[in-house]
């Protein structure tokens, strides 16, 4: 199938970029960012770097302080 796209001058130009500093044709590069977004989740993960964050040595983890954490209010319905 070929589908035909006008790009603005700014992405036409990163994409340009992207592909010459790869080393691959332009086609590639844009085949590959389409897998890439079709094949991700539809559930918003966090990232690595997020998920994999080891904390600061020297600081409390949350956890101790769940104790001094004031319980929810109730809402009143009527």
């Amino acid at each position: 199938m070929q589908i035909i796209i006008d790009l603005p001058p700014d992405l036409e130009q990163d994409l340009t970029r992207q592909a010459e500093q790869s080393n691959i044709p332009l086609n590639i590069l844009i085949l590959q960012v389409l897998r890439q977004i079709i094949q991700k989740p539809s559930i918003p993960q966090w990232p690595d770097s997020i998920l994999s964050y080891q904390g600061v040595p020297d600081f409390p983890a949350f956890e101790s302080y769940r104790e001094e954490l004031l319980p929810p209010s109730e809402l009143e319905l009527f």
